[in-house]
């Protein structure tokens, strides 16, 4: 039940700062708002998908301090990739290549395969137990960044 109200609370929360509306002044679109969020506790109650997993609220604090860690990487690579881009021999190697996860479980995967993907210039195209396949833009310094990513979310999971 716990995870059923902390998730109801958090996409209610998400959807007031989106919508710029940080008051409840019960308008007919915050009914709908509060409405849509009950629902889909509801749905997901009835799914059985409130694990660990699916509201993970126990990587909070955890999380908090990779977030902005994430986000610096995100805006480091899309600098150098529009560097790339803007640059008339567009100096790319496009790449294929494998990196190993250090991740015990499936959400650490996920949350690590996610962050390669955001950071601009790679995608994860394949998971495989603890292997990835990864398409990189180009291959200086990729390794090293992301070795230092799969430390950060193997730190967030909790099994450092």
């Amino acid at each position: 039940m716990g995870r059923a109200i902390g998730l109801g609370i958090a996409m209610l929360t998400f959807w007031m700062i989106l919508s710029g509306s940080l008051t409840l002044d019960h308008s007919l679109l915050q009914w709908f708002a509060i409405g849509s969020c009950l629902f889909v506790v509801y749905i997901a109650r009835r799914m059985d998908v409130m694990d660990h997993e699916g509201v993970p609220f126990s990587l909070g604090g955890r999380f908090l301090k990779y977030f902005p860690w994430l986000i610096k990487e995100i805006t480091k690579c899309n600098l150098t990739v529009a560097r790339i881009i803007l640059n008339p021999s567009l100096p790319i190697s496009p790449r294929m290549t494998v990196f190993t996860s250090s991740q015990h479980t499936d959400l650490g995967r996920v949350i690590y395969a996610n962050s390669i993907t955001l950071t601009p210039g790679t995608i994860v195209t394949d998971v495989s137990g603890h292997q990835l396949q990864v398409h990189c833009l180009t291959l200086s310094d990729t390794q090293d960044e992301e070795d230092e990513m799969d430390k950060r979310v193997t730190t967030v999971e909790g099994t450092i």
